[in-house]
């Protein structure tokens, strides 16, 4: 990426932007390597070994099979063929009323039924939560940081329950959720359930395949670690019976119909083999970054509230989040307005998830952590990456405390 010294670019959950080694990996692929790898000839089985290859490293990177790496378009194909996929939305309509769940009284019904057939929790990204939804499934609250609700989580889930799904973190704030406890509290409530995970933030960050390998599947996606667009994975534990969303070819073992693009699940392996070999070093320099922006502006701009950590005497907890999550909210301070002023400063940054970052409504995954929808209506998510340098940290300092003070002194 070529840093660009008038530009803070602090919209990584959205998106990353190719780093080289992919980059390279795929540029084979789109001529003199361009078969179909589906064909019978030696350059159809050319294409084939070239997603193989790719497939064989996923699977060792992500502590899978090869047989059980399902590769698709991206997270969202990944999560809804995970929910509908163990749901067996095919079936006769397979749409149950739709609505969110989660209230007392639904809790209560799942309890004294043997369990919700689908659950997951309330902050999921819409590539899973629009699903559960649509299947009439049970969502489950979290707490102020963001976290889960376990004692919840043991109320809906019984011996009726297919699936679970948590995310390993959350795409707006960052926040890591428990799952070797909520494998835990399956195992013992409901052992025959699968457990499914969107891993997607988590990839340049955390271990995955540690912090996931109680998980049954797995969504990935290779442009949130500097992979292309349009390639991603859903990894199937073998014994993981699913239903396929798109018929009408023998690919991934007829899992997921559709001629492979070759190029992208290349970039999609080499990105993820290079995120995961520099990891740990990237995590360590990024979250000092992270840190001297979250401390800086809370400490120059008045009334700010940071999301998923936790205040204490020695200073801010932030072990629950990943290292390129600064998620802030700024009272009195409405996001649209915010982000029009950073922009002409530069410094480009998101207030929720991208998926609704068009509509600058105040995001499910605030509400269900409490926090008020004024307050809510003035988050900024401020996403930090791998190739995020300290110029751009440096800019967003100098611009975001004025436009801050700007909007508040129009308001008053």
């Amino acid at each position: 990426m070529t840093q660009n010294p008038d530009c803070a670019y602090l919209d990584h959950a959205a998106t990353t932007p190719l780093c080289t080694e992919a980059l390279e990996a795929m540029q084979p692929f789109f001529d003199e390597r361009f078969a179909n790898p589906s064909g019978a000839h030696w350059m159809a089985r050319d294409a084939m070994r070239a997603v193989n290859d790719a497939r064989d490293k996923i699977a060792e990177l992500f502590g899978a099979e090869p047989g059980e790496v399902v590769f698709c378009s991206g997270a969202t194909e990944a999560d809804n063929l995970a929910v509908f996929g163990i749901a067996g939305a095919g079936q006769a309509g397979g749409v149950a009323n739709a609505g969110r769940a989660g209230d007392a009284d639904r809790v209560g019904m799942a309890a004294s039924t043997g369990g919700a057939e689908i659950v997951c929790s309330a902050i999921e990204h819409p590539g899973v939560l629009v699903p559960v939804e649509r299947l009439g499934g049970t969502t489950v609250g979290v707490d102020s940081k963001g976290i889960i609700n376990l004692e919840e989580l043991s109320q809906v889930i019984g011996k009726n329950t297919k699936l679970v799904s948590v995310m390993l973190v959350n795409n707006e704030t960052g926040v890591i959720q428990p799952l070797a406890e909520i494998a835990e509290l399956l195992a013992e409530r409901a052992p025959q359930a699968v457990f499914h995970t969107d891993a997607v933030q988590a990839v340049s960050w955390l271990d995955v395949a540690e912090h996931a390998k109680s998980a049954h599947m797995i969504s990935l996606t290779a442009h949130k670690f500097r992979g292309p667009k349009g390639a991603g994975a859903l990894i199937a534990r073998r014994g993981v019976d699913f239903r396929p969303l798109i018929f009408g070819g023998g690919q991934e073992r007829e899992r997921r119909a559709g001629t492979h693009n070759v190029a992208a699940i290349v970039g999609l392996a080499a990105a993820a083999e290079i995120a995961v070999s520099h990891r740990v070093a990237n995590a360590q320099r990024v979250s000092l970054l992270r840190d001297q922006l979250s401390d800086h502006l809370k400490a120059v701009v008045p009334n700010v509230v940071e999301t998923g950590v936790v205040e204490t005497a020695a200073g801010t907890d932030r072990s629950h989040k990943i290292a390129g999550s600064c998620h802030l909210c700024f009272a009195g301070v409405e996001s649209e307005a915010l982000l029009f002023l950073l922009e002409r400063e530069g410094v480009y940054a998101s207030a929720a998830s991208s998926c609704a970052s068009g509509a600058f409504e105040p995001s499910h995954v605030l509400a269900a952590m409490g926090i008020s929808r004024e307050l809510a209506k003035g988050s900024l998510r401020l996403s930090l990456g791998t190739c995020t340098t300290q110029a751009e940290i440096d800019l967003a300092c100098r611009a975001i405390p004025p436009a801050v003070g700007q909007l508040r002194k129009a308001a008053a």
